[in-house]
């Protein structure tokens, strides 16, 4: 196995200054979100979704984000699941964006809030049927015997259906998250790396440079 401490490469992207970035951190982010998605980045839409409660470990799980506007970041998930339990009790999350191929990261502070019934079933029926169907399957985070288990409730719905549209779950739905802090980060020369940051005081969006 190769030593992990020999592994390192200079990043010479590209440059982030205070003056390029757009007043808005959704306009910058869209502007970056485009970027990776014409660079042909891997699950470019996807992101790490940070939750946390009093007394328990940070967790950190991969989900897909689903829409962005100016009200924030919206994903969807089983409200019985893992994250949804964490996120009832403390809705302050983190999310986190990683484009290797463009040598930025987004950090991103929020205030996860569930978007409406009527949002969630719309998203809902937008799906394949056949992820329709696993999430009426699944009883997300839940203990698992086994995988046949899993793959036996899957075709039993799937036989009761016969091809029509399973309702959406009372219990499954999304979230949209309001940003208050978000960090852009660019990779540059020698760890000298920009990192921008935008912070809602007052409702204003304040930018400001840290040191790597």
């Amino acid at each position: 196995m190769m030593k992990l401490d020999s592994i390192r490469r200079e990043y010479r992207f590209a440059a982030l200054t205070k003056q390029s970035v757009a007043a808005s951190p959704i306009d910058q982010f869209k502007e970056w979100l485009n970027d990776a998605q014409r660079a042909n980045v891997n699950d470019f839409s996807a992101m790490s979704l940070i939750t946390a409660q009093a007394g328990a470990f940070p967790q950190s799980r991969i989900v897909l984000l689903k829409d962005i506007s100016v009200d924030g970041f919206t994903f969807f998930t089983n409200y019985d699941s893992q994250k949804g339990k964490a996120i009832e009790k403390n809705n302050k999350v983190g999310i986190h964006f990683f484009w290797p191929e463009l040598e930025r990261q987004v950090r991103i502070d929020g205030i996860a809030e569930k978007v409406s019934r009527e949002a969630s079933v719309q998203y809902f029926k937008s799906r394949p049927l056949e992820s329709q169907i696993a999430a009426c399957a699944s009883a997300q985070s839940a203990t698992l015997t086994s995988r046949s288990k899993l793959e036996e409730q899957y075709r039993s719905l799937q036989n009761a259906l016969q091809g029509e549209q399973p309702e959406c779950p009372e219990n499954w739905g999304g979230y949209l998250v309001r940003p208050v802090k978000m960090e852009f980060w660019q990779g540059r020369e020698s760890r000298l790396h920009d990192r921008i940051v935008y912070e809602l005081v007052e409702n204003e969006w304040k930018i400001k440079r840290l040191s790597p």
